[in-house]
């Protein structure tokens, strides 16, 4: 969201300095009033997180864009007209009205309205449609959340489904996402589809929550994966069948089984958890003998590797991040609206993850070389 408010940013700043020239970059015209001297930085605070913008410097005389009105700042009420106009591409009028309340009486024209979108799109599909066969992903997450869109001049829920893939180094990456009617098992096969045709490869385990479409899906396309039912979604199924009272209670007791050292302790724990709530609470007890396989698949595979694959809770946060966006517009004008701007948090976020990663790895490194290169005296005495 970042880097998309930033383009936009730039779009508006640029188009009100040609108005305020009298001609675009390069371009000779009698109309000219200046001529543009190269550009200096300006960082501003938003919504969507700092932006790192340029502002055209002119030879002879100054200009600062309205939209950047010292001591201004914009508020959440401009901001969502700026995510529904620019990321959504409605009526130029609407555009108009932003680029007015931004202090620019020069408002857009609607080819300028698509150029913006079209770049957008651009960046968003090159992310979405890139090769994955250089990792392996051993493990895949697979969710959905759902937003308002307009279809055929009616307004329906569309899925938007997320694909996160988690290497065998831990290293975690958005794999793709789409739009679509609902989650049923056409559409998940078709999108599992589109992941192995860009090189999806190595995979082990699939983590998602028991929806019977997905599951066939995943039988189909990625046969030879094993399927674990995340426990994020499957505590939620059980505590709808407890008191109030006796909710957290229960929710420690089932938390217990995952906090074992290895396998052998996790189905012994598993079994006495079962056994203690068979008593107090028999239709838990029931839900856990039925879902034993689906729950404990993590127990087969590295202990190395359980903390990574033992919920969807890393993208809950994404469906989180993209509902709150979503939000600010209500009801998108067409799914190809909502694919922008879903994959507009998802290639921020997709960032973040990289950027952490990257420190990560450094500070690894940087630790082993600091052991390989301490004298021997100290690690020994260490």
């Amino acid at each position: 969201m970042r880097f998309a408010t930033e383009t936009l940013y730039h779009e508006l700043i640029d188009a009100e300095a040609t108005a305020f020239i009298g001609a675009a970059p390069f371009e000779r015209t009698c109309d000219r009033t200046a001529h543009r001297n190269g550009t200096r930085p300006r960082l501003l605070t938003t919504t969507a997180g700092d932006l790192n913008l340029k502002i055209p410097k002119l030879r002879a005389g100054s200009f600062f864009p309205a939209l950047l009105e010292r001591r201004r700042r914009v508020d959440q009420a401009l901001f969502a007209v700026v995510m529904e106009a620019y990321l959504h591409g409605v009526s130029t009028r609407k555009v108009d009205d932003l680029v007015k309340a931004l202090g620019s009486d020069t408002g857009t024209s609607k080819s300028e309205v698509s150029r913006i979108c079209a770049d957008l799109d651009t960046e968003v599909g090159a992310f979405r449609d890139r090769d994955l066969a250089a990792m392996d992903f051993p493990y895949v997450f697979l969710d959905a959340t759902y937003c308002k869109a307009r279809v055929n001049h009616r307004v329906v829920s569309q899925a938007v489904v997320i694909a996160v893939g988690v290497a065998a180094d831990g290293r975690r990456e958005v794999l793709g996402f789409d739009v679509g009617d609902s989650e049923n098992e056409g559409f998940w096969t078709g999108f599992l589809r589109s992941l192995k045709a860009r090189g999806l490869g190595g995979v082990k385990l699939v983590i998602t929550d028991a929806h019977t479409g997905l599951k066939k899906a995943i039988d189909t396309v990625l046969q030879g994966a094993g399927w674990q039912r995340c426990r994020v979604y499957f505590m939620r199924n059980v505590l709808a069948v407890v008191p109030k009272g006796s909710q957290d209670m229960v929710a420690s007791i089932i938390r217990t089984i995952f906090a074992q050292p290895d396998a052998e302790h996790v189905q012994a724990q598993f079994a006495e958890v079962t056994r203690m709530l068979g008593r107090s609470h028999p239709k838990v007890a029931a839900m856990l003998d039925d879902a034993r396989d689906d729950l404990l698949a993590f127990a087969g595979l590295p202990q190395r590797h359980w903390r990574q694959i033992w919920s969807t809770n890393p993208l809950e946060r994404v469906n989180k991040e993209i509902k709150r966006r979503t939000d600010v517009v209500g009801v998108f004008p067409n799914p190809a609206a909502l694919l922008r701007l879903a994959g507009a948090v998802l290639v921020e976020q997709h960032d973040e993850w990289e950027a952490g990663e990257r420190r990560y790895f450094s500070e690894a490194s940087m630790l082993q070389l600091q052991a390989m290169t301490a004298p021997s005296s100290s690690r020994s005495r260490r």
